[in-house]
């Protein structure tokens, strides 16, 4: 049996993973929930804030480093 990873499909679909909790992080941030994951990612995360703007570039930031991330690891497990 040999598996081999789709390294597309798996980057997009980390991509919209990642999108979707800083997205849910930004909108429970703004609600006062979760503060203690909304703080670490403002650590973690250089253009995450709480602003609008802030959310969207947390966003993508997210999307662009997952898919990276993501795709390296399925090219290189399909390597070995």
């Amino acid at each position: 049996m040999n598996a081999k990873l789709k390294p597309g499909a798996l980057a997009a679909a980390g991509a919209i993973v990642a999108v979707a909790v800083m997205l849910l992080l930004g909108i429970f941030g703004n609600l006062g929930i979760y503060s203690g994951a909304v703080e670490m990612m403002m650590k973690w995360h250089i253009f995450f804030s709480l602003s609008l703007m802030g959310i969207i570039g947390g966003m993508v930031e997210a999307a662009v480093i997952s898919f990276v991330l993501l795709y390296l690891f399925a090219w290189i497990y399909n390597r070995l």
